[in-house]
């Protein structure tokens, strides 16, 4: 069975290379003080401490796991080797839906590296999944779970 693959850009894969070694040298060392501590406050069966540092603990332990294997398969997309004018990942896109005034604006990165409050969405996000390899001037129906937009792209860069 083949792993998935996780698209990201450069940057990206960077700031979960970041988040790795804090978690595995900052974090991790922290969670296993706090077990020792909590062990010594003797019977482990109503230490509500000890209990508390075993979640985070396997919290901290699962999300190194998870970013482990999403950077073993990262896919780091280079988007100056696709044309100018074409929307992939790692690169924002603007387009104006239909009877709207206001033109909106996101960057498509992996879904790894998501944050719609910055304007990143995931690139298997509807608007994302119906913009890629689409190019300025085109128009474009995205589903979404509120309904259909109408769009055209406007600019892509």
């Amino acid at each position: 069975m083949a792993q998935k693959s996780f698209p990201m850009t450069a940057e990206g894969k960077e700031k979960l290379e970041e988040e790795l070694e804090n978690l595995k040298t900052v974090k991790r060392p922290e969670v296993i003080d706090r077990i020792k501590i909590a062990r010594s406050f003797g019977d482990l069966s109503e230490n509500s401490e000890y209990e508390s540092a075993k979640d985070e603990q396997s919290v901290v332990e699962s999300r190194i796991s998870q970013i482990e294997e999403m950077i073993r398969f990262a896919d780091v997309v280079d988007a100056s080797t696709v044309a100018e004018d074409e929307v992939s990942v790692g690169k924002s896109v603007t387009f104006l839906e239909d009877g709207e005034d206001d033109p909106e604006t996101y960057r498509i990165v992996g879904a790894a590296e998501s944050d719609p409050l910055e304007g990143k969405i995931s690139n298997e996000s509807p608007i994302a999944v119906a913009l890629l390899g689409k190019r300025t001037g085109e128009k474009v129906s995205i589903q979404t779970p509120g309904g259909t937009m109408d769009v055209t792209i406007t600019e892509v860069k």
